[in-house]
């Protein structure tokens, strides 16, 4: 059954309208009415309005550009990741950050934080960052609905390293255990953190990793260097790879 994100207040028997994007996804698959769907509703921020589960629907209305529904039974049950694992990630170039978002939400990522850092490749200020970061919610919704999930992760406003160091905390949950992705030799490796189910956040770099300095920023602001073995990894698949790690560990 096809499934949308309705970030409206949703409950048995309520008629309402599809956002856009959702009805323009409807029109694409010529859906009809009395077609049947699946709607999840819960707010894009890790500690939003978070309605477990998802609820049927129905296809009352077909227009031009708009499309009613009326909507059914709540379905409980959920399927997104036991443990909520963020990531904060030097954006890799081109189309590879579309591709690490989307591959994240399949994963069951909590949250993405894109960063800026040395050695960053793909710069965004401004308008450009903007639009850019409304692009990777999209593709962070559309995956959602792809893969079963019924929580669609937050892609958080780009910035850059040394600004979102000081004031990561605020983001996240206070028990939240900070993981830094890194090739040093002192790094422990990633499979000691199974275990818990504590929320974990991994900090993984660009193209060319962090520079010495930057890394040992992130230690004095409290990570934790972890490493994923001896071969070194493209930037967006160490992320992924980490990620994997501990979501489906359990």
């Amino acid at each position: 059954m096809p499934r949308f994100y309705c970030p409206a207040v949703l409950s048995s028997g309520l008629e309402l309208e599809l956002p856009p994007g959702a009805a323009r996804h409807v029109q694409v698959l010529r859906l009809q009415p009395g077609d049947a769907i699946t709607l999840f509703n819960n707010g894009p921020d890790w500690d939003g309005p978070y309605t477990s589960g998802s609820f049927e629907a129905r296809i009352t209305r077909m227009g031009r550009s708009d499309v009613q529904v009326q909507v059914g039974e709540h379905q409980s049950g959920e399927r997104d990741a036991a443990r909520q694992v963020h990531l904060a990630v030097g954006m890799p170039a081109n189309d590879r950050m579309d591709w690490l978002v989307e591959k994240a939400v399949e994963l069951g990522v909590g949250s993405i934080q894109p960063l800026m850092s040395e050695r960053s490749v793909l710069r965004l200020t401004g308008e450009r960052a903007a639009k850019k970061v409304a692009h990777w919610q999209s593709v962070a919704i559309a995956a959602s609905e792809q893969c079963g999930g019924n929580r669609v992760p937050a892609v958080h406003a780009v910035t850059t390293l040394v600004q979102w160091l000081p004031q990561w905390r605020n983001q996240l949950p206070e028990q939240t255990t900070p993981l830094l992705l890194s090739l040093r030799t002192e790094s422990r490796p990633c499979a000691e953190f199974r275990s818990s189910t504590a929320p974990a956040l991994f900090l993984s770099g660009p193209e060319g990793g962090f520079s010495a300095a930057e890394e040992q920023a992130a230690v004095d602001a409290g990570f934790v260097a972890v490493g994923l073995g001896p071969r070194t990894l493209r930037a967006e698949t160490a992320a992924l790879a980490a990620m994997a790690a501990l979501t489906l560990s359990l």
